[in-house]
């Protein structure tokens, strides 16, 4: 009896620390994005005390959860719990025609744009130096080295690189895989990464335009999966994590190789990173949610900043692989008639 009280206390609490327009307001942008105060106070167009109180509020009342980055707080609708299921039946009883819910909808939408074309001029401006950039930060050799070792490839399987940039991933382990597929949203970068995989001979690997959180690819179709040093630019890391898993064969592997936690605030400011670095217990809680098991992950000590190796393999099933028809080859469907 104890519990059904803790229980109905428990959703008084919850309701009493939504029961607010703001608050309803919040836990619909939330619901939709990791936000931070700054770009809150922008859609709602309310000042950051207040915006900060009613966040207060509702992180108090266990509705957001919260994490630092540097001088960077993010805020997001808490992923599990009564108190999850809950707000979102909130989210999902507000009315979408609302034309205050449509303003912050618009304005969210314009912050993911200005967000997209940073990123996206950054990559241009830097595109032919990629390989230069990235090694100021660590070195390339024993990270690739490492993530060799770790995903065991034996000559066979396809091979899937998530962000490929300038396909130095491709080129790496291609050599090493029947076939191979790199996606990247930038143009540019993809120009530079058929001009190598042109140069490397590897005629049994391409490359094609695609949104990482959307993959234009069948479920299951990959027996190797890499996200090398994109996750940091990600808006949702766990989401571009489950939809790497989505394409991951039985007995796979998905590799996700990243930066650790750290402070250079100069890699947001300078070179359009959204997260600094990512934990373990972060990334490991990802593969788990996404149906994988993960295996010890590997550190890499840098100067200044520390490299992970982190692998997730989706256990075998007795269940064979769907076949693919020509029509529905992953790579095929990929491409969507582009050269």
């Amino acid at each position: 009896m104890a519990e059904d009280i803790a229980t109905v206390d428990r959703i008084l609490t919850i309701l009493r620390a939504s029961a607010e327009p703001t608050r309803l307001r919040l836990l619909a942008l939330l619901a939709d994005a990791e936000l931070t105060v700054s770009e809150l106070t922008q859609v709602l167009g309310q000042s950051q005390p207040r915006i900060s109180r009613h966040l207060k509020l509702m992180g108090e009342a266990g509705l957001l959860e919260r994490y630092q980055e540097g001088s960077w707080a993010f805020f997001r609708l808490v992923g599990a719990g009564a108190a999850a299921g809950l707000a979102r039946g909130l989210v999902a009883a507000l009315p979408a025609e609302d034309p205050t819910l449509q303003r912050d909808r618009a304005r969210l939408a314009e912050i993911r744009r200005t967000r997209a074309e940073s990123a996206s001029a950054y990559f241009r401006v830097n595109a032919p130096e990629w390989h230069r950039i990235r090694s100021l930060h660590v070195d390339e050799a024993e990270v690739e080295s490492a993530l060799a070792r770790a995903l065991e490839l034996d000559g066979h399987g396809a091979l899937l690189d998530i962000g490929t940039g300038t396909g130095r991933i491709l080129e790496l382990l291609g050599p090493k895989v029947e076939r191979g597929l790199g996606v990247d949203s930038s143009r540019e970068m993809l120009a530079v990464a058929r001009t190598n995989l042109d140069k490397a001979g590897l005629r049994h690997c391409s490359v094609r335009l695609a949104d990482m959180y959307t993959l234009p690819i069948a479920d299951r179709s990959f027996d190797h999966v890499v996200i090398h040093q994109v996750l940091h630019y990600s808006e949702r890391p766990d989401q571009a994590t489950a939809e790497a898993a989505r394409t991951l064969a039985p007995g796979g592997r998905l590799a996700i190789i990243d930066f650790a936690p750290h402070d250079l605030e100069e890699l947001r400011q300078d070179h359009a990173h959204r997260r600094l670095g990512f934990s373990d217990t972060e990334i490991q809680g990802w593969l788990k949610a996404a149906g994988l098991a993960p295996e010890p992950p590997v550190h890499l000590p840098g100067r200044p900043l520390t490299v992970g190796v982190w692998i997730g393999r989706r256990p075998a099933e007795s269940q064979r692989r769907p076949r693919t028809s020509p029509a529905n080859d992953p790579a095929r469907t990929a491409s969507g008639g582009q050269s």
